[in-house]
């Protein structure tokens, strides 16, 4: 496919959303202003509105006009969505980054987990200073399939199903190849691991199947197995062996929580929903009622949701000023927690958003 010329300027799609997700977004934005001052490149911001107060307030989540909006940007830079009391009639929260990746079919779902230096992690084995894994997750389909559709049978029953297709799982363990290809190409080992329960569910047993088939299609990339249960004990046990990690939709939902409690917190956690022509960049915390409007909220995984952005961006586009300026907000975040003087709350510290944004901006 022909690499599409830089654009004049990147259009950014803004959705920031409810509770802290405005707040993390407001630090991030005059960052990535900074940032494009300084390697020459525009970038146009402009706000939408979508998520659970907007629903309460409109009974729309997603109106049409932000999901245009967000089609036709060149990324999408998402805050955080959903309030506890604000539901569907059926229970379930409301969503709108899930309708995002079904109609724009953002097929996998990138959960980096890296210790910045300085900052204080869950395990004391001096090896976790070396985790730096990513965990792909299939994005639209597995047991999230069931989103909407499962069935509750006379008060008695309840109904979701799991669905795994050939095409789901082939594009998006082949994405899982290229992305270790591009890893070993800056030092990490260039490993994939297919996480499933190939052992119990002919579902998982499919998918194991076809991720081989693409394994073969990637013969210098080191593949390998291991079932969801033992990959959440090695996960804390020995993290820093893990790579390129991919599997469904909510085993990788549930794992890229633990592997964000590894690193200090879901604070310091981004994350990218990737398809094959549009984005999505958030943190992967949520919008935090209970910390909303009080200054505490940590900007860092949104910021490192940022540095994603630029990456993909600077990818999409063969733009090298993105990716520089992807390096310098990068080496920033490291900068600031590296003297281990900078704390967010949810370890203990007493820095909340202006006081984290303001470090990283000092090593810009």
């Amino acid at each position: 496919m022909k690499t599409p010329s830089p654009p004049t300027a990147y259009e950014i799609a803004v959705l920031p959303g409810d509770g802290i997700g405005v707040e993390v977004i407001d630090a991030t934005l005059p960052l990535l202003t900074h940032l494009a001052s300084r390697f020459g490149f525009t970038l146009r911001t402009r706000a939408h509105p979508a998520g659970a107060l907007h629903f309460r307030d409109t009974g729309v989540a997603l109106p049409e006009d932000t999901f245009a909006a967000a089609r036709d940007a060149h990324a999408i830079l998402f805050g955080a969505m959903g309030w506890p009391e604000v539901r569907y009639p059926d229970g379930t929260e409301i969503a709108p980054q899930l309708d995002l990746r079904d109609r724009l079919g953002l097929y996998a779902g990138v959960r980096p987990a890296r210790s910045l230096p300085g900052m204080p992690g869950a395990l004391a084995d001096p090896r976790a200073s070396a985790i730096d894994l990513v965990l792909v997750r299939e994005s639209t389909e597995g047991l999230f399939a069931s989103r909407g559709i499962g069935t509750v049978e006379n008060d008695a029953i309840a109904r979701d199903t799991m669905v795994i297709t050939r095409a789901g799982t082939d594009r998006v363990a082949d994405f899982a190849f290229r992305l270790a290809a591009q890893r070993r190409a800056r030092g990490r080992p260039g490993t994939v691991t297919c996480v499933d329960k190939a052992n119990v569910f002919r579902s998982m047993a499919f998918f194991r199947k076809v991720f081989d088939e693409v394994a073969s299609r990637h013969p210098d990339i080191g593949a390998r197995h291991h079932y969801v249960d033992a990959t959440a004990l090695d996960l804390v046990r020995r993290p820093w062996d893990f790579d390129v990690l991919v599997t469904e939709n909510m085993f990788g939902d549930i794992l890229s929580d633990l592997a964000a409690g590894l690193i200090g917190g879901m604070g310091m956690a981004p994350s990218a929903d990737v398809g094959d022509h549009h984005a999505l960049f958030q943190p992967c915390h949520g919008s935090a009622p209970d910390i909303a409007g009080r200054g505490r909220a940590n900007p860092t995984a949104t910021i490192l949701s940022a540095v994603l952005m630029l990456d993909w961006l600077a990818d999409r586009y063969a733009d090298a000023r993105l990716s520089q300026a992807a390096r310098a907000l990068e080496s920033a975040v490291d900068s600031a927690f590296a003297g281990g003087a900078l704390r967010p709350f949810e370890v203990g510290g007493t820095d909340g958003t202006v006081a984290i944004r303001e470090a990283v901006r000092a090593g810009l």
